[in-house]
């Protein structure tokens, strides 16, 4: 026996995404129903070998549904999560609207699979951020073991993390690069994202960090430990699949790198290609639609008594947003639902 699924914003790049995975891991469905807003009302989406038209968000009822993954924005998920929540269908949602929420798990499930089981009071559990997603995966099982005090990490985000119009715009400014006749106005990012990196994302808030720095710090607080201090640099650059994070840690105990690269090979979710020589590590372009989270880099860092350096990249549509939310409906059924 299998569920009843729903996936909300099913047409955006997200939204296809969770409909590909959810085929792709064999994710026990017995019915799955597909949601967009009017604008996109009848539209095609693939799921598997099937062809499936969406229905509207405005009148669907949730009612007798298990599951609806939200792949929406924040305003959007204000108005109908809740509606779904109070229906009975538990709310799996990848906007930032309730990460932060004390009622509301924000769970990878990698790292913290038992959050899962406070999704009763709201009815909602939350997806992290994408930067947030693929670091903690590395995190967790190195702070198992030596208690991880400091993080310092720079990261590498590529232009879907702000969906299709920034893809679109990253593809005529190349074009428009090579071709002098052809003027092209930056609309989605303040400054040209062609051949340039943009120390930018999301809005400035008053210390002089932006939101998405913000967030990884009180994200990794909230799923890991709220004790570990975190500092971010995050930037914007011209890729289009797959975030890159270059990381050092602190540790309270000695960690030594070897057994460092030993405990993530170990680790679920984690892709260990670490060779000291040209090309033994992994870039975003190569981790493009897989599951894995990869690590390369691991090494000491010695202008610390016990520090650690590693590189992170993982593909941004599927564990920064699709696959998480998928793993945490598998996840929710195994602890909470018990189908099948």
């Amino acid at each position: 026996m299998g569920y009843k699924v729903v996936v909300v914003g099913a047409t955006g790049n997200v939204g296809r995404e969770m409909l590909n995975i959810l085929a792709e891991r064999q994710f026990p469905v017995d019915e799955i129903a597909v949601l967009a807003s009017r604008r996109s009302l009848g539209t095609e989406v693939s799921f598997g070998d099937s062809t499936l038209k969406t229905e509207d968000l405005d009148t669907f009822d949730f009612t007798g549904w298990d599951m609806a993954l939200f792949a929406i924005g924040s305003d959007a998920t204000k108005k109908y999560a809740p509606k779904a929540a109070s229906q009975g269908c538990v709310v799996i949602d990848n906007s930032s609207l309730y990460r932060y929420d004390p009622d509301v798990p924000l769970v990878v499930p990698e790292c913290n699979p038992e959050a899962v089981d406070g999704y009763a009071k709201k009815n909602i559990i939350a997806n992290p951020n994408c930067s947030t997603a693929q670091m903690v995966v590395a995190l967790k099982p190195l702070h198992d073991r030596a208690t991880i005090k400091r993080v310092v990490v720079s990261t590498y985000q590529s232009v879907s993390g702000s969906g299709k119009e920034a893809i679109d715009e990253l593809w005529d400014q190349t074009k428009a690069v090579y071709n002098p006749t052809t003027e092209y106005e930056p609309k989605v990012y303040p400054k040209q994202i062609a051949f340039n990196v943009i120390p930018h994302i999301d809005v400035f808030l008053e210390d002089g960090s932006t939101k998405e720095e913000w967030k990884m710090v009180a994200e990794t607080k909230k799923i890991i430990d709220s004790k570990i201090k975190v500092t971010a640099t995050c930037v914007r650059v011209p890729v289009f699949v797959g975030h890159s994070e270059a990381i050092n840690l602190e540790f309270e105990d000695h960690l030594d790198e070897e057994e460092a690269r030993d405990i993530l090979r170990e680790a679920p979710g984690i892709m260990v290609i670490d060779k000291r020589e040209d090309g033994g590590y992994v870039t975003p372009v190569e981790c493009v639609g897989d599951f894995a989270t990869f690590i390369s880099r691991i090494r000491q860092d010695s202008t610390i008594d016990n520090g650690l350096n590693l590189w992170c990249v993982s593909d941004n549509l599927r564990k920064g947003a699709a696959l998480n939310a998928v793993q945490i409906a598998e996840t929710l059924g195994k602890r909470v639902l018990q189908k099948g």
